[in-house]
């Protein structure tokens, strides 16, 4: 198998897909604003090339998980930011969830991630109420090797994943969080009112016509 290395060791590796809340996954409502707000869904896949031509192995990430869900997840500081930065430090002032748990499901790294009530969480927070679809982005130091038959990067042994922050733009494809039945349910009321509305307003024109 033809490889040639493409970067170093210590560049910053970052890895995206859609996140949207699984079925059940947002466990409080809305609407208090001192409840807890949980989501779940697929962080990382293995295994699969994304649409950055990047590929990660899953014995290098199944290590990297274990590692960070001894060492921070466990620790209740598995803290992400809104927006992805260009480095490898979580910036404090810029927090708005915690990893909560990780678990594996195939190929594919699922977990659970708090919004916490901070400013960045808040605006996460109303994101998501508002039913906006938003990407989990996976950041890392590391390096890859060009897969030449395979077109493909591959994330070498030396990756240390650093965090999991929230985007607008993900890159890699196939993987969701889907809202909760109680999001999907006022979302649906909602564009049901308006529909109930639109309708109200054409059967009043076409009586006036009449």
């Amino acid at each position: 198998m033809e490889k040639t290395i493409s970067k170093n060791a210590n560049d910053l590796l970052v890895n995206c897909i859609w996140f949207e809340p699984v079925k059940g996954s947002l466990n409080e409502s809305f609407d208090d604003p001192d409840s807890t707000v949980i989501v779940q869904g697929v962080l990382q896949r293995a295994n699969a090339k994304n649409q950055n031509g990047r590929v990660y192995p899953k014995d290098i990430l199944e290590r990297e998980v274990q590692k960070y869900d001894q060492n921070f997840v466990k620790e209740r500081r598995a803290l992400g930011e809104l927006d992805h930065p260009d480095s490898s430090v979580v910036n404090l002032q810029n927090v708005s969830h915690n990893v909560v748990e990780m678990m594996w499901s195939g190929d594919d790294l699922v977990g659970k991630v708090e919004l916490l009530p901070t400013p960045n969480g808040n605006i996460l927070k109303q994101l998501f109420k508002a039913g906006i679809k938003l990407g989990i982005s996976s950041r890392g130091l590391g390096s890859v090797r060009k897969n030449v038959r395979e077109n493909a990067d591959e994330v070498q042994d030396d990756f240390e994943l650093i965090a999991f922050d929230f985007v607008s733009n993900p890159s890699t494809r196939g993987a969701f969080l889907f809202p909760s039945e109680q999001l999907k349910e006022s979302v649906e009321r909602q564009i049901a009112n308006r529909y109930e509305k639109v309708e109200s307003l054409i059967r009043d024109i076409i009586s006036e016509i009449k």
